[in-house]
């Protein structure tokens, strides 16, 4: 199920530093490409959860390029996420006026255009999913008369997908209930080790499908960053990919697993991993902090997760009331819930974050949540810890990535789990 198309304008390296000035180059370049100047343009980029990932600075430069000039609605990528707040905007759009934003509500705004059908869906997944999947977008995106679709994100490892991004931005990030559920769940029962990092896999194949059946008339062009640091923390833009179909996807996606993968000679045997309190402010969120290290973390070893703004388990109240119930206790659990747990089964996204949130049994999880009582994180599944305690005992301020000496204890540090995927070398060709 090929999607055709090409880079129009692209650069990128393991040491590339993309400045501003370079980057609206690059975007003016493209929107040239793309023929006539525009009238009324849907802008994607995703929220604040992604909030180092370049797309607000980009949707930033796009709105001072061509804001003035033509009707410039951007609607963030939420999938099933809280609306993001007054002050959210500002931090990740400045200068943008507010009204210029809709909100996207992945329970009520969609309209169907079609069906994955059941027999791909089970042959992708080896047997283990047989059921149709419901293409659901929003209705803006389907029926708003757009005449330029800008998909804007970050391609980094991800958990549900392999490598995030591109046509996930459209088909989840204001996708509807059907696919949101489905996909997630997809990429759970066939493996989150099997996919993470690799830019081909069963899910990605299902979004392909999607999109060259049912979104292939539609004026998307995609704009896609690869992020990196460097050796004193500080973030870069590697790489800078503009164009429509899948080459830009390719082109970034190479690059991000030469930059987001952090591939490891031994396993970890204790990490400390940082939640920015700007960003993570859940659990469905901060459990990042698991299943981008679990490929990494050693068997007996323990994964610290230091969340000061963590104070709720879902993004949504029905997800919350859920993952509350139900904890995070590994594939076998959770799949027995879902034969027996009606409700789960009707949600089944929060089954696989489930399953992608558990260290399947195999390391402690220690949960320093800013929010959450004893009881709440130790309801879950999780060891409790108070952020001050962590605080006191390893002081993250002052460690530095990879690894540590606390005491005479080897620690390793991850200053933040959504720029990359720790794992093992041996795993990886």
């Amino acid at each position: 199920m090929a999607i055709k198309g090409s880079v129009i304008v692209g650069c990128g390296g393991v040491q590339t530093s993309i400045t501003r000035e370079e980057a609206r180059v690059m975007l003016e370049e493209a929107l040239a490409a793309w023929g006539d100047a525009p009238r009324k343009v849907l802008v994607l980029p995703p929220d604040a959860t992604r909030l180092h990932s370049g797309a607000g600075e980009l949707t930033v430069l796009l709105y001072e390029m061509i804001g003035g000039r033509c009707q410039f609605d951007i609607m963030p990528a939420l999938g099933t996420h809280a609306p993001m707040r007054p002050n959210e905007l500002e931090m990740m759009f400045p200068g943008i006026p507010h009204e210029r934003f809709l909100v996207h509500n992945w329970r009520a705004d969609t309209v169907r255009l079609g069906e994955v059908p059941a027999e791909y869906v089970e042959d992708l997944s080896e047997g283990r999913l047989s059921c149709a999947i419901d293409v659901e977008v929003n209705r803006r995106l389907a029926q708003g008369g757009y005449d330029l679709v800008l998909s804007i994100g970050q391609v980094v490892p991800h958990e549900v997908i392999g490598m995030a991004n591109q046509n996930k931005n459209l088909l989840v990030g204001i996708g509807g209930a059907d696919f949101v559920n489905k996909t997630h769940f997809l990429g759970a029962v066939h493996g989150m080790e099997r996919i993470m990092g690799r830019i081909d896999t069963p899910v990605r194949r299902v979004l392909d499908y999607a999109e060259s059946g049912f979104l292939a008339e539609l004026p998307i062009k995609y704009i896609l960053t690869v992020k990196g640091g460097d050796e004193a923390g500080r973030l870069h833009l590697r790489g800078l990919y503009l164009g429509e179909g899948k080459a830009p996807y390719f082109e970034a996606a190479r690059l991000s697993q030469r930059v987001n993968l952090d591939l490891l000679a031994a396993p970890i045997k204790k990490a400390l991993v940082n939640l920015d309190p700007r960003e993570y402010k859940s659990t469905w969120l901060g459990n990042k902090a698991i299943y981008r290290t679990r490929m990494a973390m050693a068997d007996a070893g323990e994964l610290i997760v230091y969340a000061p703004g963590v104070k709720a388990f879902g993004e949504d109240a029905g997800h919350d009331e859920l993952i509350r119930r139900h904890g995070y206790h590994g594939t076998p659990h959770t799949l027995g819930l879902v034969e027996r747990e009606e409700t789960l089964r009707r949600n089944l996204s929060v089954a696989a974050h489930l399953i992608h949130g558990s260290s399947e049994g195999r390391f402690k999880v220690t949960y320093a949540a800013g929010g959450l009582t004893r009881e709440e994180v130790e309801g879950a599944g999780f060891i409790h810890a108070t952020p001050d305690r962590i605080r006191r005992q390893y002081q993250p301020e002052k460690l530095k990535r990879g690894l540590n000496d606390v005491g005479g204890e080897e620690v390793f540090y991850i200053e933040n789990p959504s720029l990359g995927l720790w794992a093992l070398a041996r795993d990886f060709d």
